[in-house]
């Protein structure tokens, strides 16, 4: 009897081993495994969208005196000025917006040639309200302004690959993720890396959304243009991980199923005895 409780702690101990390890490997798979319920993460605000070329903009201006605000938002047609001195746009509202130039420049009504690139919406937007005021054109103006073409490409070791458009200026990196299908099973959560047009020139950041230092990272928020590149692993990488994964998971099964036997062999009478 003494020997076949042996056995039975041995295989205990060798499957609670194995499935310690199954668990740490599958820590490779998860998303943000490291978060604690009740804990809270800080998200990186600084990384806002700003304005690059080629961009194009859709501005409004708008005040309390409706009139006043009509010569800055762009209008074809004529306008009409009423008996009682009120004036109005005949015209249609232009959908296309504002290009941003190669130089970074956008030229708007009055105002004329603004630059504009390198710059978050919201700057933008104090931009023009300031230069409005200065001129004595509009006293406390409102500028609204939003991405007609706001896009950016996701490659890589995805389920749907491509170029996606978004409604407003903000997309994280998960959200983008999970817009292009998820990952594939080949993916490399710690190798998701975004290239950016930073001042003329591409630079790549890498992220391990396998954990919460994700929030922090500067391309958490996606930028217009970004390009997401999920890295796949190599075939020694995805043999290496996936079979150790599977034949671990297939042993604590295995010792399961054999321990399980063995006592119900003893409690038969068929096996134990004294040792």
């Amino acid at each position: 009897m003494k020997r076949f409780y042996s056995i039975v702690r041995i295989l205990l101990v060798a499957a609670a081993v194995l499935s310690l390890a199954s668990c740490a490997s599958r820590q490779k798979f998860v998303y943000l495994n490291d978060m604690v319920p009740g804990s809270q993460y800080p998200i990186n605000l600084e990384s806002g969208t700003v304005v690059h070329q080629g961009d194009r903009l859709d501005i409004k201006v708008s005040c309390k005196n409706i009139e006043l605000a009509i010569p800055f938002n762009a209008q074809t047609g004529t306008y009409q000025v009423s008996a009682e001195g009120n004036v109005s746009a005949a015209g249609v509202s232009v959908e296309k917006g504002y290009r941003v130039d190669d130089e970074g420049n956008i030229v708007f009504p009055i105002l004329g040639k603004i630059n504009v690139a390198g710059k978050t919406l919201k700057e933008v937007a104090a931009l023009i309200e300031g230069m409005i005021e200065a001129g004595n054109y509009i006293k406390d103006p409102e500028v609204t302004i939003e991405f007609l073409n706001f896009k950016y490409t996701v490659l890589g070791a995805v389920n749907g690959k491509g170029t996606y458009t978004v409604d407003g200026d903000k997309i994280t990196i998960i959200e983008a993720i999970a817009k292009a299908g998820d990952l594939a099973k080949n993916a490399r959560l710690d190798k998701v890396a975004v290239i950016r047009m930073v001042d003329g020139k591409y630079e790549i950041f890498y992220n391990d959304i396998r954990t919460a230092d994700i929030f922090l990272s500067p391309t958490y928020y996606l930028q217009q243009n970004d390009i997401v590149y999920v890295e796949p692993k190599n075939k020694s990488e995805k043999s290496g991980e996936d079979k150790w994964w599977q034949i671990s998971s297939f042993v604590v099964s295995l010792m399961s199923l054999a321990t399980s036997i063995i006592w119900a062999l003893s409690g038969a009478g068929i096996i134990g005895g004294e040792g």
